[in-house]
């Protein structure tokens, strides 16, 4: 029977008001006495974010605000580049390939993509570095396997690239590398867990061991944190002194955990000198809209002022990883940095004010995709991809054509993009060979997904990374799919012409999709995949924010 959704339009919109789906108390107590364990979430989903391309949300109010997230969804460990004029920034992008897609900005707050600098998988991509040195850019990354594991760095003469092939360090019991010239003139990386190594003169090797500078500040005992893990130093240059930003407390876990700390020293050798205000960010309380907090860098504005950008989980939404966030920084006349932001839950005024009847600069990007321009890798990226997974990936005449992979989308390396949205629909046409098996899924990783597929005879539902079932297909090989995410709650909707919905009959609730259930630091993803034998042919991909 035809759905009422049919009604709303095809991309008719849900009530504005829905509550966010609450989580049990148990797993977001903090273990402070302050802590307040009430609305997780209810309290942030209704929150007047300015809204952008199909409604996603953007940051810029275009009233001389901003109101974080500046970069939505999964954009974890930022690192920022400030070129001349131009700040360029990238993220972890773990087991995603192409991956490190790097952005570009003029004012902090709004950015648009560039390329996407790494394009085979090397493993798990996590807190790289972005920087420039004697007018190279170099992407210091680390990154594991089950079997292997290494920092490595890419380079290109032009931001844009092309971008090297990953060259190997061997530096395999460290992560976080930061980058920074020495008072001697030399490159130094440092390392989590206050290590530092030289670097040859053109950036591409090391030249020395790897040695202990720094004991990073530690938390008071009765805190509730997830573990100490000191890890991503970044540091710059003010002046006579170094500062060195590090996380502490974790990356995920209890909301109260992870923090920012800093350090200065006169020379990168040390002695490093503690700042008496640390930690300088951290979440105090579960009820806060921004949860584990950290990973910073320092960076300076375009109208001189300071700022921190770094990552937090959206209260109740664990499931859209860990989002970008800035904070304004102030300097004392000691010659410490503070931040000014609070718990980033209020508008702050934008970096760059703009004259009266300026334009807001364009942020993000369209995610709906009708296959007539390449946008592999600014979009879309496999998950955990062998090294001709891009084979599998044509466009032609509007249609993309997907090479069949695996059983099902725990092996078939599916199709995915990040997005930023609480509540959001996606949609496609799709069309399988004899053999195949396609659909619409919600993907974390290889054992977590959810999703509607079908082949030939029978639809495929996926939940908990398990086949759930196997109702009749009355649409053969061709049909419409919908899948609509709701605050957690997923629908699905098929239909022959995608004009007349029939709801399935099957819901989902995934708000434990996430990393403190499996491990891995990544998000739910929306996407696409293809599985058995031949292939599957999609068309006119449709996104909308709901």
């Amino acid at each position: 029977m035809a759905d009422a959704i049919n009604r709303r339009g095809l991309f008719g919109g849900l009530a504005a008001g829905a509550a966010a789906a609450s989580l049990p108390a148990s797993t977001l107590a903090a273990g402070q006495a302050r802590d307040q364990l009430a609305p997780f979430g209810q309290e942030w989903s209704g929150q007047n974010w300015s809204r952008g391309l199909e409604g996603q949300r953007r940051a810029d109010l275009d009233d001389g605000r901003f109101l974080n997230p500046i970069m939505a969804g999964d954009r974890p460990d930022p690192t920022i580049l400030k070129d001349g004029d131009v700040y360029y920034m990238t993220f972890s992008s773990f087991e995603s390939v192409p991956g490190l897609v790097i952005w570009r900005s003029t004012d902090l707050v709004n950015w648009t993509p560039v390329t996407a600098a790494l394009k085979r998988y090397i493993g798990s991509v996590w807190a790289p570095e972005l920087c420039r040195h004697e007018g190279r850019y170099y992407l210091y990354v680390p990154a594991r396997t089950e079997e292997y594991r290494s920092n490595y760095v890419l380079w290109a003469d032009d931001i844009a690239g092309p971008w090297s092939e990953p060259i190997d360090l061997h530096l395999p019991d460290h992560i976080d590398p930061g980058h920074i010239v020495g008072e001697d003139g030399e490159r130094y990386l440092f390392l989590n867990n206050g290590d530092m190594v030289p670097l040859a003169p053109d950036g591409l090797s090391t030249a020395g061991p790897v040695r202990h500078v720094y004991d990073p500040w530690r938390y008071p005992d009765d805190w509730t944190a997830e573990s100490f893990s000191p890890e991503g130093p970044k540091l710059i240059r003010r002046g006579d002194w170094f500062y060195m930003i590090t996380a502490v407390g974790g990356t995920a876990g209890p909301p109260t955990g992870h923090m920012v700390i800093a350090a200065r020293s006169r020379s990168v050798h040390g002695p490093w000198e503690d700042h008496p205000g640390n930690p300088l960010v951290r979440t105090a309380s579960a009820a806060e809209k921004w949860w584990s907090r950290g990973h910073a860098t320092l960076v300076e504005g375009p109208q001189g002022g300071w700022w921190m950008v770094y990552h937090g989980y959206e209260n109740a939404f664990w499931t859209l990883g860990r989002q970008t966030l800035l904070d304004p920084v102030e300097w004392s006349e000691d010659g410490w940095f503070h931040a000014r932001g609070g718990d980033l839950s209020a508008p702050l005024p934008l970096p760059a004010p703009r004259a009266p009847g300026v334009a807001r600069p364009p942020h993000g990007m369209a995610l709906s995709d009708d296959f007539s321009q390449d946008r592999f890798g600014l979009q879309w990226s496999f998950y955990a991809a062998e090294p001709n997974e891009a084979d599998r990936f044509q466009r032609r005449d509007g249609v993309l054509h997907l090479r069949a992979k695996g059983r099902s989308p725990r092996d078939c390396s599916p199709l995915t993009f990040p997005q930023g949205e609480q509540a959001y629909r996606i949609e496609c046409e799709i069309e399988i060979d004899p053999g195949c098996t396609a659909g619409l899924v919600v993907f974390y990783d290889h054992a977590l997904y959810a999703g509607l597929g079908f082949d030939p005879d029978r639809f495929v539902t996926h939940q908990y990374g398990l086949e759930r079932g196997r109702p009749a297909n009355p649409h053969g090989r061709r049909m419409h799919l919908r899948l609509t995410n709701d605050r957690h709650i997923i629908t699905f909707h098929h239909s022959p012409d995608g004009r007349t919905w029939t709801k399935f009959d099957r819901q989902m609730e995934v708000s434990g999709y996430h990393h403190n259930v499996r491990g891995g630091f990544m998000m739910l993803r929306p996407g696409l995949y293809a599985a058995g034998q031949g292939e599957a042919r999609f068309r006119n991909f449709r996104f909308q924010a709901l």
